[in-house]
């Protein structure tokens, strides 16, 4: 890949046009900044994943700036646009159909292109559905895996989970709202019924669902309630949570190390063995040197 380096200092401004990347709302769609709204405004262009559908943003907040689509079968032809009016000097704005451009939509090849020119891209944050999804999750947020939306046939979905049944962290997945309960049946059959799982379902709309409960109760409420199956959607799913040794396994472990090696590498030998934090197996391994 071809090295690149943008800053927005004075003493490094580029001849060129900056191409803005722009979050737009996933629904409200009093959801969108200032600084975008004006950025949109004066943009000489703007590239839209479908341009019917943004028409009804740029509409709402008279932006009459020129529109033109990128999708994943024009990229190549809109690239070229894009980089000839940002090289005349002039700024070009990237939005997609809602929520942060990039974020499982076209947009990494337009702007790997743009940055191949050493041309500015600068991001314009704002509304995106995994971050609004994780907030209302209730499910931990320290660690997460976004992993996009996931395979349409269920073998390949399968395969693709059980890639992730052991991870700790959050997982998060979009899916299609005709998919969503094969989705969450096969979640099920890989993390377990009792895996605690949330779906957030047209987040900032009218109809705003979030529903947290284990798989195999939120398959049976999804079964029956067609409503469910309908609009945007973000799949959450609870980390798996490691099993605490118990104190017969940790010592049937423990005392033969400590027998052989000194306390430190003892501990240290058993925590990988067992999985079992380092505190708890030290403190089970002072317990036994106490006799």
């Amino acid at each position: 890949m071809i090295p690149y380096f943008y800053t927005n200092d004075s003493h490094h401004k580029s001849t060129s046009g900056t191409l803005y990347v722009i979050a737009t709302p996933i629904g409200n769609l009093a959801d969108i900044s200032a600084r975008a709204i004006d950025l949109l405004r004066h943009a000489s262009l703007i590239a839209a994943e479908d341009t019917r559908h943004s028409q009804r943003l740029l509409n709402r907040y008279n932006i009459q700036s020129r529109c033109i689509p990128y999708h994943e079968h024009s990229e190549e032809k809109t690239a070229q646009t894009v980089i000839k009016v940002l090289q005349n000097g002039k700024d070009v704005a990237l939005i997609s159909d809602a929520g942060t451009p990039l974020i499982s939509d076209p947009g990494y090849r337009l702007v790997q292109a743009v940055q191949a020119q050493q041309i500015p891209v600068s991001p314009v944050p704002g509304p995106s559905a995994l971050a609004a999804a994780l907030s209302v999750s209730g499910l931990p947020t320290d660690a997460f895996l976004f992993l996009g939306f996931l395979p349409s046939k269920s073998a390949a979905r399968t395969e693709r989970l059980e890639r992730y049944q052991n991870a700790p962290h959050t997982l998060v997945f979009y899916e299609a709202p005709h998919r969503l309960l094969a989705c969450l049946e096969d979640m099920a059959t890989v993390f377990g019924v009792q895996r605690v799982a949330v779906i957030a379902r047209e987040l900032t709309k009218q109809y705003e669902t979030v529903v947290r409960d284990q798989l195999g109760a939120l398959v049976e409420k999804v079964r029956v309630d067609h409503n469910q199956q309908r609009g945007e959607c973000v799949v959450l799913v609870s980390g798996k949570v490691a099993e605490s040794v118990s104190e017969a396994e940790l010592n049937r472990v423990l005392l033969p190390l400590l027998d052989e090696l000194p306390l430190k590498q003892a501990v240290a030998l058993a925590a990988r063995i067992t999985g079992e934090k380092k505190n708890a197996v030290y403190s089970a391994a002072l317990a036994i040197k106490a006799g």
